[in-house]
């Protein structure tokens, strides 16, 4: 077997580990998936600095499992990953969860080719890529889940993304620390908030998310 055939391997076997600990079911064919995710992304990174994060295997707990985190909270058929960057979370989201239709929304004309790359390399079928901001991405009937991930400041980012969701949609925050003071500046009733901590496996530190469900 081929140095790269045993560090493929390994990559996987790291992921399944992961998966399992975050109690989400999958299929052999997922984790290979996603293992050609973090293998694409390694790849653009060399040369389009996508992520300040180099090795794989600190990809898989940094990247990949903090993206599937979010999994539980997603509501709805139609998701839209606001500021998607490299694909976080949108792309693990999507490989894992086939039924759900993910939009991923990058301005940075970098970042939107490697998504169409991936979209394409990946053949995710559940994913579109729009290359604009989230101001002016045009909402059609509304997005059942918007999510962001360690995007911003929240009521920055509710200025910009409130818009997209559907009536009795969902917003959902990735967040480091548990964001209490940033939440005084949404204008919405404390009692349609949730934060709820959560566990990463392998990471050593702080993770919440916020969902915000509307009316």
């Amino acid at each position: 077997m081929s140095q790269e055939a045993v560090e493929a391997a390994g990559l996987e076997a790291r992921i399944e580990q992961g998966l399992e600990a975050l109690g989400l079911t999958r299929s052999a064919e997922q984790v290979a998936c996603l293992a050609a995710y973090l293998e694409l992304l390694v790849r653009w990174n060399r040369v389009y600095n996508l992520t300040a994060v180099r090795d794989p295997e600190q990809m898989v707990t940094i990247h990949l499992l903090d993206s599937l985190s979010a999994q539980p909270y997603l509501h709805g058929k139609r998701v839209a990953d606001v500021g998607s960057g490299a694909g976080l979370p949108g792309i693990p989201l999507a490989v894992m969860d086939p039924r759900r239709r993910f939009h991923l929304v990058e301005p940075s004309a970098k970042k939107s080719r490697f998504l169409e790359q991936v979209r394409i390399a990946l053949d995710l079928g559940n994913v579109a890529v729009h290359a604009v901001r989230a101001e002016a991405l045009e909402t059609g009937p509304g997005y059942d889940t918007v999510i962001s991930r360690a995007l911003g400041p929240l009521g920055r980012v509710w200025r910009q993304a409130a818009h997209l969701l559907a009536p009795g949609g969902r917003m959902i925050f990735m967040k480091g620390r548990s964001p209490q003071v940033e939440l005084q500046q949404l204008p919405i009733q404390p009692e349609a908030v949730r934060i709820q901590r959560v566990r990463v496996p392998g990471l050593d530190a702080e993770r919440h998310i916020v969902t915000i469900d509307m009316q």
